[in-house]
């Protein structure tokens, strides 16, 4: 289906013209139809000579009503520029025609109507000079009359010329179904129409409001007042949405494919038109069937800062208009070019932000995307419409090679730093790491060990490293000789702070496994449990508290909780009477 707008000056006939063409009434409403100006937005279709079907979006030209003629062009991939014969070049001719290039449109026709009441040469000639320096290019040409019907033979086959240059429309693609008109069908329902530019839509498919987030249902869906189960673009659609209130949906709202869209109040795009610096703080954004006050924040000559009255669900390169309501004046176009600007809070942020900014031009860029953020999440950029292509370093998060290679330098020298500056920990927190590089997820930090470091209890530190001081290790031999000879007497504080052993040493050298660490601060070698083992192993069975206090010539300080250990270990078994036995074969009793 080939779906075109019309533009053009008020009262040149653009309604007239499609009235002729297709034998339906565009003009909706009955003071339309009695004033003889269209007001609102029409909608006519027609078969051309090849089969195909053409679908009018027709517009109003009075300057009152240029913000209905955005929200009718916004979504359309081609246009009908009409000129009238009789009055040729008029101010609201310009006015759509600068919208139409600020949009971007590419493709259309200029039809030059009431050739019977004028000689239509002079009007052709200004109109094709004036569209042939916008973005529509040097376009076919058809001199009609509606009311003698000269020349629609020809538009129609003009028609059928302009439907083969179109580009093939990607069916693939997630919708976003811009919503012109709202209304209501007895014993069905709300009902919204909007031009498909993209995507399909099924009954019974699940779609996104944008305003709200809610999630609806397609309960029907129409092509040219017929029903069909499915919708391919380009089409004009008429979708009845299950259990959604009327007054819930309104023009500038879309429905969208679920997770495919995040909408954004906050854009940084590439102005064509005025200068950047002469815009007005305030402006209106047209951008589909949608119109939103912003506010405007120059960054350099031709880019800017939108902040949006209401998000709405942008993509990296779409294309939208700025007008100043106030002087009936289209500002300029605009190209999105980020949906997730940083912020500008620094010093000569704007600036730089200028800068990286010009050398964007409007097309999703996954390797740039990634340059520019050095981390970003893969649903961060399918929601502003960037393919990604590659697989994530962690969880969601992707990354820029070369940033994702600095990181890992900055991450060895951070925890060589630590171990410097924290010599008793065994390893920097993961936690530290982040906020030292700044990361803005921990599973980066994982993501990010590679030997030598190795990742253990939440802590990074390098594989094979020793896991005390020097110092450290020094007095625990010291404290060692005093249990070669006594292995069951734990050292007192006195002489742990004489070896300089405080609870930082003390807990170090127990997370190295240097020391056991019983109840009541009592210290032993790790060896000890074992040892104490083979001692009660020779003691006859079963043996009292002091029996085994006696044997390990120890304290009973350090015999209660060394049994309760083993009791612990499943080695001995407490009885009724608290006696104790060893329970299986003892380990180097022999």
């Amino acid at each position: 289906m080939l779906v075109v707008a019309t533009a053009g000056h008020v009262d040149h006939g653009k309604s007239t013209l499609v009235r002729a063409l297709t034998g339906m009434e565009p003009d909706r409403w009955a003071q339309e139809r009695r004033r003889g100006m269209t007001i609102d937005l029409g909608f006519a279709w027609t078969v051309l000579p090849s089969g195909g079907t053409v679908a009018f979006v027709d517009v109003p030209g009075h300057e009152r009503f240029v913000p209905n003629m955005l929200a009718g062009v916004g979504p359309v991939p081609a246009a009908v520029v009409v000129v009238a014969a009789d009055e040729g070049w008029m101010p609201q001719s310009a006015e759509h025609l600068a919208a139409l290039d600020a949009l971007g449109v590419a493709y259309g026709l200029l039809v030059v109507t009431r050739a019977d009441l004028a000689d239509p040469g002079p009007a052709l000639a200004r109109a094709r000079a004036e569209v042939a320096a916008t973005s529509l290019g040097e376009v076919e040409a058809v001199a009609v009359s509606a009311v003698t019907g000269a020349g629609l033979p020809e538009l129609r086959a003009a028609l059928d010329r302009l439907a083969a240059r179109l580009p093939t429309p990607v069916t693939d693609a997630p919708v976003r179904l811009w919503i012109d008109r709202g209304f209501t069908v007895r014993g069905s329902g709300t009902v919204v129409t909007g031009t498909l530019g993209a995507g399909r839509l099924r009954v019974d498919a699940e779609l996104e409001l944008a305003g709200s987030g809610e999630r609806v249902r397609v309960r029907g869906l129409h092509r040219l007042g017929e029903p069909c189960r499915e919708a391919a673009p380009v089409a004009r659609v008429a979708v009845n949405l299950r259990g959604v209130a009327r007054d819930r949906i309104a023009r500038g709202d879309a429905l969208l494919t679920p997770g495919r869209f995040r909408p954004t109040d906050l854009v940084d795009v590439r102005l064509t038109g005025d200068p950047a610096a002469d815009l007005p703080a305030t402006l209106v954004l047209h951008i589909g069937s949608a119109a939103v006050p912003v506010r405007v924040r120059p960054l350099g000559v031709d880019t800017v800062r939108l902040r949006l009255h209401r998000p709405l669900p942008l993509l990296v390169g779409d294309r939208a208009v700025l007008r100043d309501p106030g002087r009936h004046h289209v500002a300029g176009g605009v190209t999105v070019l980020d949906v997730l600007p940083p912020p500008l809070a620094r010093r000569g942020a704007a600036a730089a932000r200028a800068a990286v900014l010009a050398t964007l031009d409007g097309r999703p860029d996954l390797a740039g995307e990634l340059r520019r953020r050095g981390l970003v999440r893969c649903d961060d950029l399918t929601r502003a419409g960037v393919p990604v292509t590659v697989a994530p370093v962690a969880g969601d998060w992707l990354a820029d090679p070369e940033h994702w290679r600095q990181l890992g330098h900055r991450l060895a020298d951070a925890v060589a730093e630590y171990a410097r500056t924290q010599p008793l920990e065994p390893g920097a927190p993961v936690e530290v790491l982040r906020q030292r590089l700044d990361l803005p997820d921990r599973a980066l930090v994982a993501a990010l060990v590679r030997p030598p470091l190795r990742l253990a209890a939440g802590r990074v530190a390098v594989a094979g490293a020793d896991p005390l001081p020097e110092p450290v290790a020094r007095a625990l031999a010291l404290v060692g000789d005093d249990w070669a000879t006594h292995p069951f007497r734990a050292p007192d504080a006195d002489r742990l702070a004489a070896l300089g052993l405080g609870a930082r040493e003390i807990g170090a050298a127990v997370r190295a496994g240097a020391l056991l660490r019983l109840p009541g601060n009592v210290l032993l070698l790790p060896g000890a449990p074992q040892r104490a083992v083979a001692v009660l192993a020779a003691l006859p069975q079963p043996f009292t508290l002091s029996a085994a206090r006696q044997a390990l010539d120890t304290t009973r300080r350090v015999a209660v909780p060394l049994l309760e250990l083993l009791d612990r270990q499943g080695r001995t078994r407490r009885l009724t009477d608290d006696a104790r036995v060893v329970v299986g074969p003892v380990e180097g009793a022999n």
